[in-house]
């Protein structure tokens, strides 16, 4: 029944607008907060005196014209304060916790810079909406350098001193143990791995040639790590590895049951898969309450699942979510599968299992 004049819900209609001006202030506030995170903005108000536009610039050795635009932005958006008699801006201390460097894993503006990111590839997005396929990983040339700093954040602040030790796998990494990081990206993991536990081997595995490299450069005085360029589908790695770990990187391959099958022969018997992918719900409807949703499946839409689609795959995307992770896995012939998480990555499952 076609609905009439009478039930139409003014104070939804109202409702609604106000929330599609909160998405376009938003959209564009998280643009300004990205390049006053590439600026050193952030940084050069941290913990300082509300000052004016032009101290801030000079503090931070930039165009003040600029500058004073973004800090009209940052103001009018609610993210520094503003003194109309003085004409000065402050980063509120209880703000600067969130957006500084300093604040290490806990700095938002860092995946801010995902959203000017995917747009670059809107219009590729779109064709792959009309004609099927995906946009391809060439399409997407800061990423790397992208993931690397939030990689960098993460692994930093907890890799050691959180992740480790979910792993029960202390005194074998002690003595010396081998350990393979498949899409291992800029290879940061295994870097401090291999300084923190030098008795042990670290191989990193990625299909991206300037990543391994990058990796190789910052690593060449590290005897223990090494890194091969190798697209985890076609890994042949018969049982040289006591530990394997996956960083984000199962959701978006084109082949995940093919790459999970490589990581479980690479494991000798006994060996430890070390899963780590994003947190969510198979279940849509398990998701939506999650604030982080919108941002997740954003993500997944214009990077994750696309880039799975473009080489003929599956296109899981980042929301695949635990359920159909465990499935997948259990398939893998992985046991003991349980599911972790640490306090300095909120937004990742921690999924660690057995080879029998």
């Amino acid at each position: 029944m076609t609905e009439t004049a009478t039930s139409f819900d003014k104070d939804r209609a109202r409702a609604f607008t106000k929330r599609m001006l909160d998405i376009l202030n938003d959209g564009a506030l998280s643009l300004m907060m990205s390049v006053g995170h590439k600026a050193g903005l952030f940084d050069a108000m941290d913990g300082t005196a509300a000052r004016s536009s032009s101290e801030i610039a000079a503090n931070a050795g930039l165009d003040e014209r600029y500058v004073r635009e973004w800090l009209a932005a940052m103001a009018c958006g609610g993210i520094v304060d503003y003194d109309a008699d003085n004409e000065t801006f402050q980063l509120p201390a209880e703000h600067s916790g969130l957006v500084t460097r300093r604040a290490g894993p806990l700095n938002l503006t860092v995946p801010m810079q995902h959203i000017s990111l995917l747009g670059e590839v809107e219009d590729d997005l779109v064709d792959a909406f009309q004609n099927g396929g995906g946009v391809p990983y060439d399409k997407f040339p800061r990423f790397q350098a992208l993931t690397a700093e939030s990689s960098e954040r993460r692994f930093h602040s907890g890799l050691v001193n959180q992740v480790v030790p979910l792993l029960d796998m202390d005194d074998a990494f002690t003595s010396g143990i081998d350990v393979a990081d498949v899409g291992c990206g800029s290879g940061l993991a295994s870097y401090l791995l291999g300084k923190e536990f030098p008795n042990s081997q670290f191989v990193g595995f990625d299909m991206s040639q300037d990543g391994i490299a990058h990796a190789s450069e910052v690593a060449r005085e590290q005897t223990n790590v090494s890194y091969e360029v190798a697209d985890a589908a076609g890994l042949d790695q018969h049982e040289r590895f006591d530990l394997v770990t996956t960083f984000d990187a199962i959701h978006d391959q084109a082949h995940p049951t093919t790459v999970l099958s490589n990581i479980f022969a690479m494991l000798r018997p006994g060996g430890t898969y070390l899963c780590v992918e994003p947190k969510a719900s198979s279940r849509l409807e398990d998701n939506i309450p999650d604030p982080m949703a919108p941002y997740m499946y954003t993500i997944s839409t214009m990077h994750c699942m696309t880039v799975s689609l473009a080489y003929g795959g599956e296109g899981l995307g980042a929301a695949w979510g635990h359920q159909l992770a465990t499935e997948y896995l259990t398939n893998a012939g992985f046991v003991d599968i349980e599911i972790a998480g640490i306090r300095d990555d909120r937004g990742n499952n921690y999924f660690i299992s057995k080879k029998p």
